[in-house]
């Protein structure tokens, strides 16, 4: 337990800490991957040229230490970032070298300012939050192992492809034995080593309900994982981890309201698939650039055969809705509502929506830490 003085003198950093925040962070990295470059085969490398990761975890830094004297009221934000943690299979021995290279960061853009006492007292705070973070992620571990046995990163087969519009596909999984079970609304996570012998690590959201027997996924062609996805066959093998997130349907028989932009679509299908089969009301708005690009078209016309309200917004050649979801929509919403899609089209949804905050969640694809505190912690 941290003493008050510690807490004190952390929660005092605040201001310094958004100041400084995104530099100290992005020395961090570098210094992480200089002392210990094993760590590359773990961390986004897209996402660290793009300073993405920085931004993450400097509003992290951030929301820790304006928050260290309670830090279980961070549970509901870091829950996202500890089921990555575990798709990632970060591991309680990762943590006391990353808080060595934060120190050292701290100290290295701070200068003086960064005095024995601060570096002190952060180093005990840091020890509190890697401790919080390894514990709820030890859970998360444990329920893998309860899963059928599936731990770290196993091998499964390309059992179908399935091109879905220009530049996405669908492709599906399988191997000898039973998958574990999923919530509609989770990812799994597809590593592959390139030729320099480095590996990537990128989450792909579930495109149908839970069956144990396949996963399948949709990848759009934007970066290393997807590349090598999309030149991928039948037969191939990859590796994943189990099914991870915090981005679910719930278990009520409340009606539900799902709002996709492009290839956010992925979770909203298994989640309608998953609310159709409980008798559950679904409305379904996905909105497209172009209604000829428009993927998975067979599968949302399945879901509208069971009853599904699937709305289609396109800006160009729309055959339903022409433009984008209109404000006055999203303020008549009342239901239960889930929004997966660009940063911008949830910050949209977030503003305009009227009911019950309670009733809105949302899934961001890339590091969503920084966008989730910036909406919850901070407010």
């Amino acid at each position: 337990m941290l003493s008050t003085s510690t807490i004190q003198i952390v929660q005092s950093t605040v201001p310094v800490l958004a100041a400084n925040g995104a530099a100290i962070t992005k020395v961090f990295y570098q210094r992480l991957f200089l002392a210990h470059p094993e760590l590359k085969h773990v961390f986004n490398q897209s996402n660290q040229r793009s300073d993405r990761q920085s931004q993450a975890l400097a509003t992290a830094v951030y929301a820790a230490a304006a928050h260290i004297d309670r830090l279980e009221t961070l549970k509901p934000v870091l829950l996202p970032v500890l089921h990555k943690h575990r798709s990632l299979q970060i591991k309680p021995e990762m943590y006391p070298l990353v808080g060595q290279e934060l120190l050292g960061a701290m100290q290295d853009v701070l200068g003086e300012a960064a005095t024995p006492e601060i570096l002190q007292a952060w180093g005990e705070a840091y020890g509190e939050i890697a401790d919080l973070f390894i514990a709820l992620e030890a859970e998360l571990y444990a329920q893998d192992e309860q899963a059928k046995g599936f731990s770290g990163y196993q091998p499964v087969e390309i059992s179908d492809i399935q091109e879905q519009a220009d530049g996405i596909r669908s492709l599906t999984f399988k191997t000898d034995g039973p998958l574990p079970d999923y919530r509609a609304g989770q990812y799994i996570t597809i590593r592959i080593q390139d030729q320099d012998g480095l590996w990537h690590n990128r989450q792909y959201s579930l495109t149908t309900a839970s069956n144990t027997t396949t996963y399948t996924i949709g990848v759009k062609r934007e970066g290393i994982v997807s590349d090598y996805l999309h030149a991928a066959r039948i037969g191939d093998t990859v590796l994943i981890s189990a099914p991870a997130g915090s981005f679910t349907l719930d278990a009520s028989d409340e009606p539900v309201v799902l709002i996709a932009g492009g290839i956010g679509i992925t979770p909203m299908l298994a989640m309608a698939e998953e609310a159709l089969a409980a008798g559950r009301d679904v409305t379904l708005h996905h909105a497209v650039q172009d209604e000829r690009n428009r993927p998975f078209t067979e599968q949302l016309a399945l879901l509208e055969q069971r009853g599904a309200r699937i709305v289609r917004y396109a800006e160009h050649q729309a055959t339903d809705q022409a433009g984008r979801l209109p404000k006055d929509v999203i303020a008549s919403i009342t239901d239960l509502t889930y929004v997966c899609g660009p940063e911008a089209m949830i910050q949209f949804v977030i503003e305009h929506f009227t009911a019950s905050p309670d009733k809105l969640h949302y899934e961001i694809f890339g590091p969503a830490l920084a966008f989730a505190a910036e909406t919850s912690i901070t407010q």
